[in-house]
């Protein structure tokens, strides 16, 4: 049994945090949201009266944070001192590519062992148990983090040193958000052309079109019944999330002067989809937007 520190229990931190106690482990966690705070002590976790107080007598940390400025702003206002030497941090939130190799540098300097293992998967992933984990860090802390990483995901890809699993992150979702794009335009252009949309699900499903954005996050009503687009576009993954993954991807173009023209409009639609109505909607909800118009 590991003693674990959950910090950040929101709605993919907290079924995280299940799974690792179901599975036997010792999970004490922290919040700032009364509700979630609520949620989490009904789950049977004890939640501790600050971050620092969670990781002091912690084998593991885990961190599942809004943005970048959270982490660091953790680490270095007592969460680092608190942990016993050694302690290995998971940092899970997804973060700027430099903010994940600043927060591994403050976590050595303090003795510690530190991987940044963003997620993919959503809310279904971490219910159950079977978020990809996209990892950085060295060979040894990978391996002290990975029987951890197993009992939560089901797809764990050691992608290379600090900050490099939240590079992998940043590309994948810069391709999910193009294929989510494409897929919803194909919709409204079948649509105008007079298609049902069970029949171009039918056949692009089966085709050199398809792809996760079609048969797991299809965009309309009916042809997957599990998918966001058949509960009002309730996420899932929202799409004030990924705007602010491809503002991150955005970032990472601009620092390598990257020629990525579908990158850079997927920002911009994401952009005005989260501005309007879409923030708290399902990223594939864009469709609404793009038959309007909107985007």
């Amino acid at each position: 049994m590991t003693r674990i520190a959950f910090l950040g229990l929101g709605h993919m931190g907290l079924p995280m945090a299940r799974n690792l106690v179901a599975a036997g482990h010792e999970v004490h966690g922290f919040d700032l949201v009364p509700a979630v705070i609520e949620a989490a002590g009904a789950a049977g976790i004890p939640i501790a009266s600050s971050g620092a107080d969670a990781a002091t007598d912690a084998d593991a940390v885990i961190t599942m944070f809004p943005a970048g400025r959270h982490v660091l702003d953790a680490y270095q206002d007592g969460l680092l001192a608190a942990a016993r030497p050694g302690t290995l941090f998971i940092e899970s939130s997804t973060i700027a590519v430099h903010e994940a190799q600043a927060a591994h540098g403050l976590a050595v300097e303090a003795g510690h062992r530190n991987v940044d293992a963003p997620v993919s998967g959503g809310v279904v992933g971490a219910e159950n148990g079977t978020l990809a984990f996209m990892v950085g860090g060295s060979e040894e802390d990978f391996a002290v983090a990975l029987p951890l990483l197993e009992v939560m995901g089901k797809r764990i890809v050691h992608c290379g040193g600090p900050g490099l699993g939240q590079a992998a992150k940043v590309c994948n979702n810069m391709v999910l958000a193009v294929s989510q794009i494409a897929v919803a335009e194909a919709f409204v252009l079948g649509e105008r052309l007079g298609l049902e949309h069970q029949a171009l699900f039918d056949v692009v499903s089966q085709a050199s079109g398809q792809c996760w954005s079609l048969t797991t996050n299809c965009p309309v009503p009916g042809p997957v019944p599990t998918s966001p687009a058949n509960r009002n576009y309730q996420p899932g993954f929202a799409g004030a999330l990924m705007a602010k993954d491809l503002g991150l991807a955005l970032q990472a173009i601009e620092q390598t002067s990257t020629d990525a023209k579908m990158g850079r409009l997927a920002q911009e639609l994401y952009a005005a989809f989260a501005a309007g109505d879409g923030a708290g909607r399902d990223f594939s909800g864009i469709i609404t937007d793009i038959r309007d118009g909107r985007v």
